[in-house]
C-alpha cells in the first residue's frame, strides 16, 4: 500500500467517527521526516479516543500497524505514527492552538469531506454518504 493510499484510508476511517476538518498534507517535497500528515478534529476527548481507536483497528485489519502512539491518555492531541503517514487527532481547541497547517503552509493540502454532510452540485455524481476528497487551493 502506498503512503498516499494509506493516508486516504486513514482519513476515511476518521470520517466514520464523525471527525471534522480532515486534512491530508503532502510533505514529500518539504521533508524526509514523513510523506503525509493526516490531521482531523474532534469535539470531545471521548471522540478523540474513538477516532484513534477506529484508525488503529482499521489499519491493523489491513495489516498496517502504528509504529508509535502518543497522547492516548490525555486525549487532547493523539499522534499515530505509521512512518510514511503521521496522524494528528486534535481536540478542536488544541488544533487551533498548535496550527500545524500554518506551520506546514507550503504543503499540498487535500481536504476530505463526507458528501452526506455537504451536498453540492458536484455531489450528484457521488452517492450520498461516500467520502470525497477536495483539493484545497493555495
Amino acid at each position: 500500500m502506498t503512503p498516499k493510499t494509506l493516508a486516504k484510508k486513514i482519513a476515511h476511517l476518521a470520517l466514520t467517527k464523525k471527525a471534522h476538518k480532515i486534512t491530508i498534507l503532502d510533505l514529500r517535497k518539504l521533508t524526509d521526516m514523513t510523506d503525509f500528515f493526516v490531521i482531523c478534529s474532534a469535539d470531545s476527548d471521548i471522540q478523540v479516543k474513538a477516532i484513534a481507536d477506529t484508525i488503529t483497528d482499521g489499519t491493523e485489519m489491513i495489516g498496517v500497524s502504528a509504529w508509535h502512539r502518543e497522547g492516548i491518555s490525555q486525549r487532547q492531541w493523539v499522534l499515530l505514527d505509521y512512518v510514511d503517514v503521521v496522524v494528528h487527532i486534535f481536540h478542536r481547541e488544541a488544533r487551533r492552538f498548535y496550527g500545524l497547517e500554518k506551520l506546514w503552509g507550503d504543503a499540498k493540502i487535500e481536504i476530505v469531506e463526507d458528501d452526506s454532510e455537504r451536498p453540492t452540485k458536484a455531489d450528484k455524481k457521488t452517492p450520498a454518504g461516500k467520502p470525497r476528497a477536495v483539493k484545497a487551493a493555495k
